[in-house]
């Protein structure tokens, strides 16, 4: 598991993750957790994420995207530190 330490990641989800609600789902998660950023589908099939929040929130937000929405399959999730992003709220970018 890893421990996201750091203000700022960018995740990139991969598995049935399109199709499923993931981004949605994602916004609700991220909104109650008080974490701000963007989600969208990518060409390949995958989902990316990039996401700020303290410690505790981006872990949790983390072990969320690892299961997912009920009808995802997660195979995968990166996680990358990146430097430090504001985000007012978290969107769904298209």
């Amino acid at each position: 598991m890893y421990i996201c330490q750091v203000p700022s990641v960018k995740l990139l989800i991969r598995g049935i993750v399109q199709g499923v609600f993931f981004r949605a789902t994602a916004k609700k998660v991220a909104t109650s957790l008080l974490v701000a950023g963007t989600i969208k589908n990518t060409t390949e099939g995958h989902v990316e994420i990039f996401a700020s929040g303290n410690t505790k929130q981006l872990n949790e937000f983390i072990e969320w995207c690892r299961k997912g929405p009920e009808k995802a399959k997660v195979e995968n999730v990166d996680v990358v530190p990146i430097p430090d992003r504001s985000f007012a709220d978290f969107k769904i970018l298209r």
